[in-house]
């Protein structure tokens, strides 16, 4: 079994051109250049979760990226979800409910529509970054062939062992299989499948290796050098991390959500479709639960549900209140650290090389 893991990540690491099977997971709103940057010159792999940038500003974050390193990163993007049906009296009721949690809401809010897909795509083909990275579906074949023309490797998030059968029929060159312990948003093809087939890591890892020969990168769960060893052993060529680095100094987090993190067990998360309308995983507050109890209005779909709770979640995050903060958070959140992204890159390729040695 020891020849085989390392042989899988040696496979990646190839393929990624980094020294460590550890990647920094892409998270829209919380990559600055400085966590990716520390990651990569320790020998992982840098992210920038690029949902919520213009085309000029993907541009900016590489240029910053460069300006401090010499390392591989990846570019991620959200696959369009279908445009939601108007429902005008669902809208004004939301936007009634969300009033009562912070600024009063217009129910216009649920007019707003993520920025364009096509130019932040083709921002990243200028950009050439060694990833393209994709959550919530599949990129047109079109796109996925400009990928290939420029020899920028495709890297799917899949959810479900289907999504990763899918994505490696449609070309995808790494399968990044999250499990339901990550935090953040699920990355369901489907919305509707954000929840309800939510499927752990412990399961979702060896399915998929025993049904496509690409390279999985296991996320959902993974904080330390246990999580990260025994992703690899289920069948995993690399682990990708997002909540274990997010009390790092270099990302820079709110202080209330990062010792929230450092307190937050497994059971303290919750899914929930309140924040934005697409499931995602966040630490339990009174907003989350008031979704959980029945005391809110149906979510509206992704993107209306998140022009309604814009208001609260901005004002939320100007005062720490965690009550109300879009505070996102996998089931590992305990095992985080406050210590530098470099460091935590280095110890984890440390340990697995040292388990690697002795089994």
């Amino acid at each position: 079994m020891q020849r085989q893991i390392q042989d899988r990540i040696d496979r990646f690491l190839e393929l990624a051109s980094v020294r460590h099977p550890v990647l920094l997971a892409p998270m829209a709103g919380c990559c600055p250049p400085a966590v990716s940057m520390a990651v990569a010159n320790a020998g992982g792999l840098g992210a920038c979760g690029a949902l919520l940038f213009e085309p000029a500003r993907i541009s900016a974050w590489c240029e910053a990226f460069h300006a401090g390193s010499n390392g591989s990163f990846s570019l991620n993007l959200w696959v369009p979800d279908p445009e939601p049906l108007d429902d005008v009296v669902a809208d004004r009721l939301m936007a009634e409910a969300m009033s009562d949690w912070g600024p009063t809401v217009d129910a216009a809010a649920a007019l707003d529509r993520p920025i364009d897909f096509e130019s932040q795509f083709e921002a990243i083909l200028e950009a050439r970054p060694r990833f393209f990275s994709t959550i919530m579906g599949l990129p047109s074949q079109s796109m996925v062939e400009r990928l290939q023309t420029l020899d920028i490797l495709w890297m799917a998030t899949v959810t479900t062992v289907g999504e990763g059968l899918a994505a490696a029929a449609a070309g995808a060159d790494v399968l990044v299989a999250q499990g339901a312990e990550a935090g953040g948003h699920r990355g369901a093809f489907d919305a509707g499948d954000g929840i309800s087939r939510a499927v752990g890591s412990f399961s979702l890892i060896p399915a998929l290796a025993d049904q496509v020969d690409l390279p999985i990168v296991a996320t959902g769960g993974i904080a330390d050098a246990r999580t990260a060893i025994a992703a690899l052993v289920l069948g995993a060529s690399a682990v990708q991390i997002g909540t274990g680095f997010l009390r790092t100094p270099e990302m820079g987090l709110d202080p209330a959500w990062s010792e929230a993190l450092r307190a937050t067990r497994p059971e303290d998360t919750a899914l929930t479709r309140g924040f934005s309308g697409r499931p995602g995983r966040a630490i339990r507050s009174k907003f989350v639960e008031a979704f959980e109890k029945g005391e809110m209005p149906e979510p509206r779909p992704y993107p209306a549900q998140r022009g309604l709770t814009a208001a609260m979640r901005n004002e939320a995050a100007g005062t720490s209140d965690m009550e109300r903060m879009q505070a996102w958070a996998g089931q590992s959140a305990m095992l985080s650290s406050n210590r530098g992204a470099a460091d935590i890159v280095e110890q984890l390729a440390a340990e697995i090389r040292t388990f690697l040695s002795v089994m």
